[in-house]
C-alpha cells in the first residue's frame, strides 16, 4: 500500500542517500513528534491567549482546577505539580493574585501556611481554556481514527514511562 510522503521523509530518504551505513528510523519517529511539537504548541498557545492567559498561568490555574472542589493546593503542592523554583511559584501566585485569578488564604489546618484558591475569575478562564484546547488538539488529530488515537497514545505512554521520574 502506497502511503503519502511528508518532509520526514524526504529529508531522511536524502540523508540515506547521503550515508547509506547509518539507520535513520530514530528521525522517521522523532523528527515527526517533533514537528508535531511545534504544531501543538502553536495551538496551546493560541487557545491560552483566546483565553487571556499565558502558558505559566494555565500550568497553575489548571492544577488548581484538576484538583476539585474546592479548587486549592498549598503552594508545596503547586511546586510539585507544575516543577518550577520555589522563587518562580511565589512570583506567579503574586501576578496570579494580582489578576484576580486566586487569592491566598490562611490554611485552617495550619495557621502557618497558606491555600491558594482558584477564584471564580479563574475557573472560567482556565474552563475556557480547556475547551478551546481539546477542540484544537482534535483538529491537530482529526485525520486519526479513534483506535488509531488509542494505539498512537498506548506506543506513546510506553516510550515516556522510560523518561517519568
Amino acid at each position: 500500500m502506497a502511503h503519502e510522503s511528508d518532509e520526514v521523509d524526504r529529508i531522511v530518504g536524502s540523508w540515506t542517500t547521503q550515508r547509506p551505513d547509518l539507520d535513520f528510523s530514530p528521525l522517521e519517529v522523532l523528527s515527526r513528534v517533533d514537528r508535531l511539537s511545534r504544531h501543538l504548541d502553536r495551538a496551546r498557545r493560541d487557545a491560552f491567549r483566546r483565553s487571556d492567559l499565558e502558558p505559566w498561568e494555565w500550568d497553575v490555574l489548571s492544577a488548581l482546577r484538576r484538583s476539585g472542589e474546592p479548587f486549592q493546593l498549598s503552594p508545596k503542592q503547586l511546586l510539585q505539580q507544575t516543577l518550577v523554583s520555589s522563587g518562580t511559584m511565589t512570583n506567579r501566585i503574586d501576578r496570579l493574585v494580582g489578576r484576580r485569578l486566586v487569592r491566598r488564604e490562611a490554611d485552617p489546618v495550619d495557621g502557618r501556611s497558606i491555600l491558594v484558591i482558584l477564584t471564580e475569575e479563574g475557573r472560567t478562564r482556565v474552563d475556557a481554556a480547556i475547551t478551546r484546547l481539546v477542540d484544537a488538539e482534535a483538529i491537530l488529530l482529526q485525520r486519526l481514527s479513534r483506535s488509531d488515537r488509542d494505539r498512537l497514545a498506548a506506543l506513546l505512554r510506553k516510550l515516556s514511562l522510560g523518561f517519568d521520574l
